[in-house]
């Protein structure tokens, strides 16, 4: 049967043929030409003007002619240079703001990180837009394109509209983020450059899965152990986000029937043992419902202070029975661990962790995922953003899963 005939709009075409080619190369960096049009289905001479196309506008560059032993022309690899483009990932979180710009391979450019002024939702909304638009304006004074921004928020989000759904440990409800960042960039001059807003956790997955080495771990958990504790969930390729896209809240998975009281309004959740305010306040550096984090520093340091120490690796150890959960139902190759709860208690904190997902493994004489700490650190979430954007970008239209352009009205 013959192949119906492409109809419509031909830039929308191009545009395709474009992302095809570019997420072939960021996947599999160094293909021919000849190549890459058998593995896009495109003709040779399509791909070719393509690729001149992205050339001369610094999405590629071509590599040293290959050697292969045979005669005739040789192949000349191509790659995803992104010459003279950026992208920006910034992270709302509960106590602090962070921005990062990056290149299309992740390499942080620019990173800035802020304590949150005020949690009212006005304060800290117009805090994240200014400095968002402020480094938005600092990538594009040095002549480079801004292809997109990808904003990391704590709790459930509605990805279509950018607003914050439930964020407990803000005391956020239906917060709109999304429009309010997109009027103010507007403002700034920044109309063309689109938004994506997403759970924290989710663009850490992204970021770990986009930014990290090849083959990717897929299955993927992100888990992000902070003041909030929530894991992001790549499969096939896919962040599994759930009928309403609150999926990997895991933080509110019950650890111990009616146990301790969490931010949520239920007990016994994970995130009242294993989440920073627990461990702050088992280590007695809660002031006033605060982590003390200077405090919590200079006792894990000091050898005569054990209480720190304890209360992390305890969190740790509960943590282990949340990652046990989390392999047993979604069989990852990988688990990644991020967030501040980890910056902060290093070994005390991960090795229990990792020490108790052995202890199940051994038991059920089962090799547990491998589990490793996040690539880019506290800056994960931020970086997430930016391969959130280049990834939403780079999707044919009707395939964004949720990563929807929020729009000024």
């Amino acid at each position: 049967m013959t192949r119906p005939p492409i109809t419509g709009d031909q830039t929308y075409v191009k545009s395709i043929n474009r992302n095809v080619l570019l997420r072939l190369l960021l996947d599999v960096p160094g293909l021919s030409r000849a190549t890459l049009a058998e593995r896009s289905g495109l003709t040779k001479s399509t791909v070719s003007l393509l690729a001149r196309e992205l050339l001369d506008e610094g999405w590629l560059a071509e590599d040293d002619v290959a050697v292969t032993g045979s005669l005739g022309r040789r192949p000349t690899p191509l790659r995803v240079a992104g010459r003279g483009l950026a992208l920006i990932g910034a992270e709302l979180g509960t106590d602090s703001i962070r921005v990062v710009a990056t290149s299309l391979h992740g390499e942080v450019l620019r990173s800035r990180a802020v304590p949150l002024h005020d949690r009212a939702p006005d304060v800290a909304c117009h805090q994240l837009a200014e400095l968002v638009t402020a480094e938005s304006a600092r990538v594009t004074r040095t002549g480079a394109r801004l292809l997109g921004i990808g904003v990391g928020l704590p709790g459930a989000v509605d990805t279509a509209h950018g607003v914050i759904q439930f964020a407990p440990n803000l005391g956020w409800h239906d917060v709109e983020v999304g429009h309010r960042l997109a009027r103010e960039l507007v403002a700034g001059g920044l109309a063309q450059v689109p938004v994506y807003c997403h759970n924290e956790a989710d663009l850490a997955a992204i970021g770990e899965t986009a930014f990290g080495s090849r083959p990717i771990d897929d299955p993927l958990v992100y888990v992000s152990c902070a003041v909030g504790v929530g894991a992001g969930i790549v499969l096939n390729g896919e962040l599994f986000t759930g009928a309403t896209g609150a999926a990997g809240e895991i933080g509110h998975t019950i650890l111990h029937v009616d146990g301790l009281p969490c931010t949520c309004g239920r007990r016994g959740c994970v995130e009242a043992y294993v989440g920073l305010k627990a461990v702050a306040h088992a280590a007695g550096r809660l002031e006033r419902g605060e982590v003390d984090r200077a405090g919590l520093a200079a006792d894990l340091a000091n050898p005569r202070a054990s209480r720190a120490r304890k209360a992390f690796a305890a969190a740790g150890d509960a943590l282990g029975v949340l990652l046990q959960n989390a392999w047993t139902t979604f069989n990852p190759r990988a688990i990644v661990l991020g967030g501040e709860a980890l910056t902060l208690g290093g070994p005390h904190f991960l090795d229990a962790a990792v020490d108790r997902l052995a202890r199940f493994g051994r038991d059920a004489g089962v090799a547990p995922p491998a589990v490793r700490v996040a690539k880019y650190g506290d800056l994960a979430v931020a970086v997430g953003g930016a391969a959130f954007a280049l990834n939403a970008l780079l999707r044919p239209v009707g395939h964004d899963r949720g990563a929807l352009r929020v729009n000024p009205d």
